[in-house]
């Protein structure tokens, strides 16, 4: 069989999916995809654009052999959480995909993946770039927002709430079961978060009027949580006793349980501040998708109320270029099997 050419790739395996492009009622969306020189997407009045991009490297953000199912639902879901993060309806994305060889059958797998997230979270291949070198994607999302209502990190202000979506650490406890072939009813669990993160893109929309400042939780939530407080100038003191766990990660890690739940990655919940006088305001369904976990204040920094007492935490996030980071990339290599 002759090998396959870029052009019959993208053909086969990617352009199927920008022929769900159809436009909103008011013309706006995805006008243009696969197949020209450019993508054409139109804004509708009084809306904002909003887009973001994320580079996924083989050996740093998934493990070596990652499953191509997996990794094309994966990649779509980790941009889109960003989306989440700013209030935004998801309207397109574009792919920039480096292949070490053209594989049939993982490109297979990658595409279905890819497919089924792009159907899941409502959002439409425009375009993209395929060359030949070490497994990379890069993928660059597009959603819009009413004028001047997207979320931000800067907004937080001295009282207000600090909550947290869904459960929190189930991601990082999943790379010790990442080459499991049959992993136990826990594992399978973490492993399901790990493999298959959930945008919250329907809490991010409706956070719009409520939350004052958001981001999602990808480095961890001590790392992301900082960034809101030095984006508003703020501290805030988080109670370790509160953060949402889930019974299978109790179970695995035990004491260990809250460590994770704030420094491991992965998780795509969303974290936000809320001033009281919302929080109160805000309908009982939307309070339930939150956990309340502590308070913005005035002081800078942030600050873990545990059981042991209070502590002042200055550990840095995630930062590729960082040699604490990289032990910690390290770690994730180990725990993910060889490089």
């Amino acid at each position: 069989m002759a090998a396959m050419g870029e052009f019959e790739l993208i053909r086969r395996y990617f352009a199927p999916m920008a022929k769900a492009a159809k436009p909103a009622s008011d013309g706006s969306g995805l006008l243009l995809g696969v197949g020209d020189d450019c993508a054409i997407q139109r804004v509708p009045a009084n809306q904002d654009l909003v887009f973001s991009v994320d580079t996924l490297v083989e050996g740093v953000h998934f493990p070596v052999g990652y499953c191509p199912g997996f990794l094309g639902w994966r990649a779509l879901a980790v941009a889109v959480s960003d989306l989440a993060a700013m209030g935004a309806q998801p309207v397109c994305f574009t792919l920039a995909l480096t292949l070490p060889a053209a594989d049939e059958a993982w490109l297979e797998g990658f595409a279905a993946g890819l497919a089924q997230a792009s159907q899941q979270f409502g959002i439409v291949l425009a375009g993209g770039d395929t060359t030949r070198g070490p497994l990379t994607l890069s993928l660059q999302v597009h959603g819009t927002v009413p004028q001047g209502q997207a979320l931000r990190r800067d907004g937080a202000r001295e009282g207000d709430l600090v909550c947290v979506s869904g459960q929190l650490g189930d991601a990082g406890a999943a790379l010790d079961f990442l080459y499991d072939t049959a992993p136990a009813t826990d594992a399978a669990s973490v492993l399901q978060r790990y493999h298959y993160p959930q945008p919250r893109l329907e809490l991010g929309i409706a956070l719009r009027s409520v939350a004052s400042a958001a981001v999602d939780i990808s480095d961890g939530l001590h790392a992301d949580l900082l960034h809101i407080l030095r984006a508003s100038g703020v501290g805030a003191t988080i109670d370790l006793a509160a953060l949402p766990l889930s019974a299978a990660l109790r179970r695995i890690k035990g004491d260990a349980a809250a460590g994770f739940a704030l420094q491991s990655g992965d998780d795509y919940e969303l974290c936000v501040t809320v001033p009281e006088q919302r929080w109160a305001a805000a309908s009982r369904g939307l309070q339930q998708q939150l956990t309340v976990i502590g308070q913005v204040q005035q002081e800078p920094g942030l600050r873990l109320n545990a059981d042991a007492g209070m502590v002042y935490s200055r550990r840095p996030g995630f930062d590729h270029f960082s040699t604490t980071s990289q032990r910690a990339a390290d770690t994730l290599h180990t725990a993910s099997g060889p490089r």
